[in-house]
């Protein structure tokens, strides 16, 4: 084996097409698009949902449904929840403060108690909303709910 007669392995390298340089490349008129037609001009770009003239699937079905602008989006907390972090801080009153140092909330966040669980300790509640069952539970463990 000599320096001059190294090339690479059959196969491994190809030439680059070199399209539009005129009809002795064999490469020339169409340059590989085919026949008029948008996709054979410059600019073209399919759209999306595009399918080929054929009635798009997002037109075929129907519209449904609608977003109410005047959703208020709560943040649910259990009453099991509350006696846990309770139990486990040692706290007599819970707000906003408390469950946002646990992780429950971030600060933009509302929140409406709910019922699900049972409550044995006496507490100061603070939220933005409650379930009658929650406020009924917090009220009959000797505790307050106070709405913000």
């Amino acid at each position: 084996m000599k320096l001059h007669t190294l090339k690479p392995a059959n196969g491994s390298t190809q030439t680059r097409k070199r399209i539009g340089r005129g009809p002795g490349s064999g490469l020339g008129g169409t340059s590989t698009r085919g026949h008029k037609g948008a996709k054979s001009r410059s600019g073209y770009s399919k759209k999306i949902g595009f399918e080929g003239g054929q009635m798009p699937l997002q037109r075929r079905l129907p519209k449904f449904g609608f977003k109410n602008i005047n959703r208020v989006e709560y943040k649910a907390i259990n009453l099991s929840t509350l006696q846990t972090l309770s139990e486990a801080k040692n706290l007599e009153k819970i707000g906003l403060n408390e469950l946002l140092e646990a992780g429950f909330i971030n600060t933009k966040t509302l929140v409406k108690v709910l019922g699900n669980g049972e409550l044995k300790t006496k507490l100061t509640v603070e939220a933005h909303a409650f379930s009658k069952s929650a406020e009924a539970a917090i009220t009959a463990a000797g505790g307050t709910a106070t709405k913000l």
